[in-house]
């Protein structure tokens, strides 16, 4: 039987190898993996302050200035005043920045579909419910630390 640490070091490459192809073959297209997240979420959720968007993608304020910098300087993004707040911008996606996340989009989803053909329907399924599982786990973890409980080591369910 595989030890916990064996599994999660497994799944923690698979998740590295999958990034760097599917970055790869984003950028290929135009757009990392990194920026193209800018563009899915702005593509979804429409214009936003930069504050939105990095409070939702959990990035730093900073860091997502400088993506919105070079999204603006390739004309994937424009920025606007907010009508609300002179000091802030809204952000949102041109015509162009669509174009290219769609461009980058379909061999991401070529990629996928090439890496989980390994796995029956059913193994999918399972997959689905174990990392489901993972997620709800992991959450409850980081409520209780931002709620600051103290909870000693937790027996599997």
């Amino acid at each position: 039987m595989k030890s916990t640490i064996e599994v999660s070091d497994k799944l923690f490459e698979l998740y590295h190898r999958v990034h760097r192809l599917v970055n790869e073959s984003m950028r290929d297209q135009g757009v990392s993996l990194a920026r193209s997240k800018f563009l899915f979420f702005l593509s979804k959720l429409g214009p936003c302050r930069s504050t939105d968007i990095a409070e939702a993608l959990n990035f730093a304020p900073r860091t997502v200035t400088e993506a919105i910098d070079g999204l603006e300087r390739d004309k994937l993004v424009l920025r606007k005043p907010d009508p609300e707040d002179r000091r802030a911008k809204i952000v949102s996606i041109t015509e162009v920045g669509r174009v290219v996340m769609e461009a980058a989009e379909h061999p991401r989803k070529l990629l996928i579909e090439e890496i989980f053909s390994a796995l029956s329907d059913e193994q999918l399924d399972q997959m689905h419910e174990i990392v489901s599982r993972l997620v709800a786990k992991a959450d409850e973890i980081r409520k209780r630390k931002e709620d600051g409980t103290v909870a000693g080591e937790t027996a599997a369910e």
